[in-house]
């Protein structure tokens, strides 16, 4: 037992602490992923958070950036995108869309996100990618969240939030295969 309240365990050569909220289903892939990879994480569960605003209270103890993923499409729906944003940002999608030289973009339908990223409004997150095979959807950051050391997302579910490096987020990005950029939000 760890003074803060989390658990250690080991796996694949991997220290992960973890709260001892039990693991849902759709978490599974994503812990997979990130052990495959060598990462270490932090899982913190909480009540079901349907926006980052809600998630506020729970995060305040939690030693990262905390982020808003936004999953957007090009007006012809022939594009997608996942925008991730510092929690308290606001997005332009016009200087958004300008970035990434598409035109007119709008949010995507829960349908859309379900089969490209498996997952539900409310728990849109980068950890989508690993049921994004096909690697249509762009991922677009916002630089500011470079400067960060930590970072935080749901794990494809909005009861667990997971912590990393902002390095390792960034291998776990390389490892996915999806286009990646830097935008200035």
């Amino acid at each position: 037992m760890v003074d803060d309240g989390l658990l250690l365990r080991k796996t694949l050569g991997c220290l992960v602490r973890s709260d001892r909220a039990p693991i849902a289903p759709q978490e599974l892939p994503v812990i997979a992923a990130l052990e495959a990879l060598g990462i270490p994480f932090e899982r913190y569960g909480h009540p079901p958070l349907a926006s980052a605003a809600d998630a506020a209270p729970y995060w305040a103890d939690i030693d990262a950036a905390h982020t808003k993923n936004l999953f957007l499409r090009n007006q012809k729906g022939t594009r997608h995108y996942l925008v991730i944003i510092e929690l308290l940002k606001r997005a332009d999608l016009r200087a958004v869309a300008n970035q990434v030289g598409d035109g007119k973009l709008s949010f995507g339908s829960p349908e859309q996100l379900q089969a490209l990223l498996g997952v539900t409004p409310g728990s849109v997150s980068p950890f989508g990618l690993v049921h994004d095979s096909s690697r249509e959807v762009q991922v677009c950051i916002d630089r500011d969240l470079k400067i960060h050391e930590r970072i935080s997302f749901h794990p494809n579910i909005n009861t667990a939030t997971l912590v990393l490096t902002f390095a390792d987020f960034e291998r776990f990005l390389a490892s996915r295969g999806n286009a990646t950029q830097f935008i200035t939000v």
